[in-house]
């Protein structure tokens, strides 16, 4: 479901000037490193860090840090994201899991009755951040920076600020309302009441002081210390702006849940398709096991176009709903299993199947065409604000990373006097009442997530990184530029580019004007239902072309189009 009119406003806006030689290119290709995100001044962070000699994860810590000044509505560090990285030294996948955390006051029942809209503008949404504890977990085993090192690069950005543009602008002025009644942000946000105009510098000095102290003193600040106390503050008493009338409910974190946060190496999902391994983000993130079993149900059939496409896609999604989630016994491996794709393959013919589609019976006992009984689970409300970027270095090292603050602008409530926006995941919890929801919210229980950074290999080897913002529709966006990629024939830009459609077992699919332009009239004919939505996602990816070149991709127009840069253009 897309979030309310007032958050779902969630262009990634580019705050640069076109200056000469700093344009935003959508596709590079070259040596020595590769770095593809939605914002040039991320981009340029990596690229600086690669060129100094620092490795893929170094690159990515810098860069996520840039994005939260540059994309603050977006990511920062009071949110959480997952990480899939191969290690070229070790051939080994590794996954981090820094997802934000319910405080352990919170129960099934903490959100029932709440409207949406409430839920999301309140302390009690602001789940505990992971991204710091993400970014020390990462750099602390594979990379060769100090958090104090890596965070340099945004110190810069916020202290001397960036332009305003028009996508900015917007962002801004779509939370105008709710901003305003937040003392601490309409401060940051708002100067002189009103969105900062396109064209100024914005500088976030209170932002910039921040970072300088997390590098000087560490996560432990966050997790239990100083910033701790003033985040569990911020979460519990709400700076309303003094007239406001509106309702901001305080939440229920405490400083023991802030020392209690671990970042997790979890494994990483893993299917065969077509010869090759894809490597995906494990429970709580629903990305690896949503895409992968999409993507052997495709394998199972005939052909895989279009309509096999979205029709694999209400499958995968009805499993989702029923059996994913933060907690025990996901059944993962039978879900990824062919077996149950090809019983769920033998579901899908010429013309649509009955909306919705029942979850499949994932108990290790495959029929050829079994028909489920189960009934589906309804769909959570999911923010569509995240950001992705992928990185590799000169050693062959690659990262997938997914970041987030959930929807556009958090939860709203900016931290007084440390320039930093809260997150609001604790609303990607279904509300309920849902009995046997996997994903009803609990004490220290992890958000289910869409986020899906995904890694391909053919032969050992990496070959392909992707990975989109976008909420739920991530899933379908990596899917369908695997699709584009693997079984179109198309090359990675033109992937990225073409239109999109996504179906998570609704009855209509979202599917963007160009692609209804294209495809509507085939695809209405299998009985296919359709709801207009201007864009879908904003990717980024890289492909591995052989001899170490390396070609980025990031989006030539959606949400402005993204950066893709290399280290070295030729050899």
């Amino acid at each position: 479901m897309p979030a309310p009119a007032a958050l779902a406003h969630d262009q990634h806006p580019q705050h640069h000037p076109q200056q000469p030689g700093q344009q935003k290119v959508p596709v590079a290709e070259g040596y020595g490193g590769a770095v593809a995100t939605v914002d040039l001044d991320a981009s340029k962070a990596a690229v600086s860090v690669l060129r100094k000699g620092g490795n893929a994860v170094d690159a990515a810590v810098a860069a996520g840090a840039v994005l939260g000044v540059t994309e603050p509505y977006s990511a920062g560090l009071a949110g959480g994201g997952f990480m899939v990285y191969y290690d070229a030294r070790q051939r080994k996948v590794f996954t981090i899991d820094g997802r934000e955390t319910a405080p352990q006051a919170m129960t099934a029942t903490s959100l029932e009755g709440i409207p949406f809209e409430e839920g999301v503008t309140s302390g009690l949404s602001a789940g505990i951040p992971g991204t710091v504890a993400n970014w020390d977990l990462a750099l602390r085993r594979f990379g060769t920076l100090s958090l104090k090192q890596a965070l340099q690069p945004a110190i810069e950005v916020a202290a001397k600020g960036f332009v305003v543009d028009q996508t900015f602008y917007d962002q801004t002025a779509s939370n105008t309302a709710r901003f305003k009644d937040i003392a601490s942000t309409a401060k940051l946000y708002l100067p002189n009441g009103a969105p900062p105009p396109v064209g100024s510098v914005f500088k976030n000095p209170e932002l910039a002081a921040t970072y300088r102290e997390l590098g000087r003193r560490g996560p432990d600040w966050l997790y239990g210390g100083q910033l701790g106390k003033e985040v569990v503050a911020t979460v519990k008493s709400p700076p309303v702006t003094p007239g406001s009338t509106r309702n901001v409910r305080p939440g229920l974190m405490e400083l023991s849940d802030l020392r209690a946060y671990r970042a997790i190496l979890r494994e990483p999902t893993k299917v065969s398709y077509k010869g090759m391994d894809v490597y995906g983000m494990a429970p709580p993130s629903s990305g690896g096991s949503t895409v992968g079993e999409a993507l052997n149900i495709l394998e199972a059939l005939p052909k895989a176009g279009l309509h096999e496409y979205l029709e694999a896609s209400r499958l995968a999604f009805a499993d989702r709903g029923k059996y994913v989630g933060d907690l025990p016994g996901v059944p993962l491996k039978e879900l990824l299993s062919d077996g149950f794709a090809k019983e769920r393959a033998c579901l899908i013919g010429d013309t649509v199947m009955a909306h919705p589609a029942a979850p499949g019976e994932p108990d290790g006992s495959y029929e050829t065409c079994a028909r489920p009984t189960g009934s589906s689970t309804p769909v959570a409300q999911e923010g569509p604000e995240t950001t992705h970027m992928v990185v590799a270095d000169r050693w062959g090292n690659v990262l997938a990373y997914n970041l987030t603050i959930e929807s556009t602008g958090g939860n709203g409530i900016v931290v007084p006097g440390r320039g930093v926006l809260l997150n609001n995941e604790l609303t990607d919890f279904t509300f309920g009442p849902a009995p046997g929801d996997p994903n009803l919210p609990g004490p220290g229980k992890r958000p289910r997530s869409s986020m899906a950074p995904t890694l391909v290999f053919d032969g050992g080897k990496p070959v392909l990184a992707a990975g989109s913002p976008g909420g739920a529709t991530i899933i379908t966006t990596v899917l369908q530029i695997l699709l584009n990629r693997y079984e179109l024939g198309m090359g990675l830009p033109e992937a990225l580019a073409a239109p999109r459609a996504s179906q998570r077992n609704t009855a209509q699919t979202q599917a963007e004007p160009a692609f209804l332009a294209a495809h509507q009239a085939e695809l209405e004919a299998k009985g296919h239902a359709f709801a207009a939505t201007p864009e879908i996602g904003a990717a980024t990816a890289l492909e591995f072309l052989g001899r170490g070149r390396v070609q980025a991709v990031a989006e030539p127009t959606r949400r402005g189009g993204g950066s893709a840069m290399v280290v070295l253009p030729s050899r």
